[in-house]
């Protein structure tokens, strides 16, 4: 399977941006799709977002309130909408799904915060 994850960019601080994720097989056969995150420096990638097959949304406590996280099976895709970002924010952010017992992973795609 691979995921094709799209949308990130230059933003000032209090900006927004929409990240997309495109998956070479169909989304509504993996039970939960997400949204992580890795900074400069750090070793492991963050939790951001999921999305449940039917529609239950989970968020990291640092993003709650800011970002959203949605899902079209008819494209294959899963979306995160990111507001007022901080600068804490930039990061290279990588989609996920679970299909036959198995993680797979996008290639990324770098959000950077500056004014």
């Amino acid at each position: 399977v691979q995921l094709q994850a799209s949308g990130g960019g230059l933003v000032q601080p209090g900006g927004s941006l929409n990240l997309s994720c495109t998956a070479s097989r169909t989304i509504s056969s993996s039970n939960v799709m997400g949204w992580y995150r890795q900074a400069p420096g750090q070793q492991q990638r963050e939790f951001v977002a999921r999305i449940t097959k039917i529609g239950i949304t989970d968020y990291a406590d640092a993003v709650k309130g800011r970002f959203t996280i949605s899902r079209d099976n008819n494209k294959n895709s899963v979306y995160l909408q990111i507001g007022r970002l901080k600068p804490e924010d930039a990061a290279v952010y990588f989609c996920n799904g679970h299909w036959d017992g198995i993680w797979y992973w996008g290639q990324g795609t770098q959000v950077t915060v500056s004014s």
